[in-house]
């Protein structure tokens, strides 16, 4: 029950997550910026650099308080208001929605580590990757269902300037719903146990594994491989993994709407696409949980997202060359993506909480966000100097990258 506040918020940014990159291209003054693509790079980029010390410091805060629900509210209240001054007339000025956005994201990723810190609390480390595809996938009917308004909206007879006033207030008051509910439904763990038991369990583990393996050599037997976790090559794969990502989706709301030349409901429709494969993903993982070794199956995710994404490029052409529309096996292959996305999050995400220390909860956030910074830049950057195809094989071979350093690690 206390994972409903978070279905309204994602019904917000669900709607947001295409509104905003459509938005900002139809600013008319965008040129002082270099451009819309360049000016959607510019603002993601800025907003998402951001962000990252923000994590940090939200991650820091909430384990050295003990307060998860505080910032949890702070983000959620933070966003309702932020929203609703981006709909007023002044903010019609490129540079200053810029900065109500950049600061927007900053305090909005203040949910992120309490978020991931509470289902880590309340669950044991059993049940980590059940509980974490539980709510990712509820969450994501949330993304869902905003999409879904915002295919219906667009599929509307009403202009666009009216329509881009009332998505922001309804997102704006969808975070108001989310913060209401947070304050009934939320509760912070009364102990604080779960990842440091882990932690132990981890070292005890290690220490028997080189106490057989001494035994064994002393025998004359061969020892026991000892592997001990490093989050240095997690942490360099999961910035590659997340460049590759907005490399890949930051530009691709326009190049669907301009290159493809869809109408703005149906680059909806390939949203919700890509969200429904994410969906099953996050519940086929919630109920293979335990029965999974993470660390062989997540570098499989990783090579399936950039072989897919290798192969969509050349359907695209191929289409384009033989006179044919690209759009439906376009949305089939987001589904696909949707989904090895999904199985990688759980996998990643659940890895990082057994990893990371307490007090450094925002590590996982921070690196995200580092990814996502750069590719959110060079997206639409290559874009305008490349192309959009270009750009997206760019972002196939960073996500091969991120295989290959997952391979070295396990």
């Amino acid at each position: 029950m206390w994972r409903l506040w978070f279905f309204f918020h994602e019904i917000a940014f669900g709607l947001l997550s295409v509104f905003i990159p459509l938005y900002v291209v139809a600013f008319k003054n965008t040129s002082i910026l270099g451009g819309p693509l360049v000016a959607l790079g510019v603002m993601t980029s800025i907003a998402i650099f951001c962000s990252i010390p923000a994590s940090f410091l939200w991650g820091y805060l909430c384990d050295a308080t003990r307060h998860y629900k505080l910032f949890i509210l702070i983000s959620f209240l933070s966003s309702a208001i932020i929203l609703f001054f981006m709909a007023l007339p002044f903010a019609q000025n490129i540079l200053l929605f810029v900065a109500l956005y950049v600061v927007m994201q900053v305090l909005h990723v203040a949910h992120e580590s309490p978020k991931n810190v509470l289902i880590a609390e309340h669950y044991s480390r059993n049940d980590w990757e059940k509980s974490y595809g539980f709510y990712e996938g509820l969450t994501e009917i949330g993304f869902i269902v905003g999409l879904a308004i915002g295919l219906i909206a667009f599929a509307s007879t009403l202009s666009s300037s009216v329509l881009s006033t009332y998505t922001l207030y309804l997102c704006s008051g969808l975070s108001v719903t989310a913060f209401i509910l947070s304050i009934f439904l939320i509760a912070d763990p009364l102990l604080i146990f779960e990842r440091r038991l882990v932690g132990i369990e981890k070292r005890i583990d290690y220490t028997y594994r080189g106490i057989e393996a001494s035994s064994r050599l002393m025998d004359g037997q061969k020892g026991v491989k000892l592997k001990k976790d490093s989050f240095i090559g997690f942490a360099l794969a999961i910035v590659m993994f997340s460049l590759a990502t907005s490399l890949f989706f930051t530009p691709l709301p326009i190049f669907l709407r301009q290159g493809l030349g869809l109408p703005t409901s149906m680059v909806y429709v390939a949203y919700i696409l890509n969200s429904v494969g994410a969906t099953v993903g996050y519940f086929w993982i919630r109920g293979r949980a335990r029965t999974i070794d993470i660390r062989t199956q997540m570098p499989r995710f990783v090579l399936i997202r950039s072989l897919l994404i290798f192969a969509l490029v050349g359907v695209i052409e191929l289409t384009i060359l033989l006179a044919f529309s690209p759009a439906i096996i376009t949305g089939i292959f987001l589904i696909f993506i949707g989904f090895a996305y999904a199985m990688y999050y759980i996998m990643m995400l659940s890895l990082s909480m057994e990893i990371i220390p307490e007090g450094k909860s925002g590590f996982f956030d921070g690196l995200v966000g580092l990814g996502a910074a750069v590719g959110s830049f060079f997206g639409p950057f290559l874009a305008v100097h490349l192309n959009y195809l270009p750009t997206f094989l760019i972002a196939a071979a960073f996500f091969f990258v991120a295989f290959i350093i997952l391979k070295v690690r396990s």
